[in-house]
């Protein structure tokens, strides 16, 4: 079977490839340089794409950037706090408009193209920023309009699924379903203001729940936080 798997190569997608090579799909790794300020995240995609043995690993130029809206796409202060209790409610500024309906939808061209009826991402509706595309809600909604988006799903002989094995998961559950599956968690970047060197902040709302995930997993996190 042939998977495309969206590839952040933060842990959340990581995991996600690693649990969809188990399962013994056939993984096409989809990156995406959108213009991030994080755009150390496509190295570590790399590295995770060939360590996990993806078939393909592509990565697709969509500027986000000429959008604006998001502290990760515009000249906004990414959010800093020193603990995970500090995180705001509501949707952050972090959030960058329509991005995973944009991802899903040059993934599922891309299935279309390969064949591929299932597409795994690594959303989560647990432990996350509170984006809106990370939503159940907008996982279901997907799945309909892509299967009377594509050739093969008008003419019936192929449904395409949006597989997502860590939307109800926490954490502390992901990190050890990633240390389960024998994840480098060294290979991966969650980070959305690192250093130019890679070097996670230590202080945004991915590196807090991120090491939230490890510290309640009592497992350690091999990457070298700027704050302790």
């Amino acid at each position: 079977m042939k998977a495309v798997c969206l590839l952040s190569g933060g842990l959340d997608s990581t995991t996600c490839l690693a649990l969809a090579r188990k399962e013994g799909y056939e993984c096409y790794a989809l990156s995406f340089d959108y213009g991030q300020r994080h755009h150390f995240e496509l190295q570590a995609a790399s590295r995770v794409a060939q360590s996990l043995g993806a078939v393909e690993h592509r990565v697709v130029r969509v500027d986000l950037r000429a959008l604006g809206g998001s502290a990760l796409t515009a000249e906004i202060d990414v959010p800093k706090h020193n603990h995970v209790s500090e995180l705001a409610p509501g949707i952050p500024i972090t959030y960058v408009p329509a991005r995973n309906t944009v991802f899903l939808s040059l993934a599922l061209g891309y299935a279309e193209v390969l064949a591929a009826e299932h597409i795994f991402i690594g959303v989560n509706a647990i432990d996350y920023s509170g984006y809106p595309d990370c939503r159940p809600e907008f996982i279901e909604a997907f799945e309909r309009m892509a299967n009377l988006a594509t050739k093969a799903g008008v003419e019936g002989t192929a449904r395409v699924r949006i597989e997502t094995p860590l939307l109800r998961l926490t954490k502390l559950q992901i990190v050890k379903l990633a240390a389960e599956l024998g994840v480098d968690f060294a290979l991966t970047s969650s980070c959305y203001d690192p250093q130019e060197s890679g070097r996670p902040c230590g202080g945004c709302d991915s590196c807090l729940l991120r090491r939230k995930g490890f510290a309640e997993a009592g497992l350690t996190d091999p990457l070298e936080y700027v704050t302790p």
